[in-house]
């Protein structure tokens, strides 16, 4: 799914909205949506996510938890994956 919606955005706009990594990897942009609650005020955030960062929300999204040795190679080879292309 995620290289078929990779390969519709070589000439359309595409936005898709996942919690899933193998679609995320693919994505030429990552952000992540975010909700607060303090009681009172409930407030959404979109934050676009960096290269750099981008392993890390990843490897949460696999796993659960972003400090994961096994979900963040998993989230390596998802994102090597995707930008072979294969």
């Amino acid at each position: 799914m995620g290289r078929r919606l990779a390969r519709l955005a070589s000439h359309a706009q595409v936005i898709a909205v996942t919690h899933l990594p193998q679609v995320a990897a693919f994505a030429h942009h990552h952000f992540v949506v975010s909700k607060d609650d303090d009681g009172n005020v409930t407030s959404s955030s979109v934050v676009r996510v960096d290269e750099s960062d981008r392993v890390d929300e990843l490897a949460r999204m696999l796993a659960g938890q972003d400090d994961s040795a096994t979900a963040q190679a998993h989230a390596r080879e998802l994102l090597e994956l995707a930008r072979s292309g294969t």
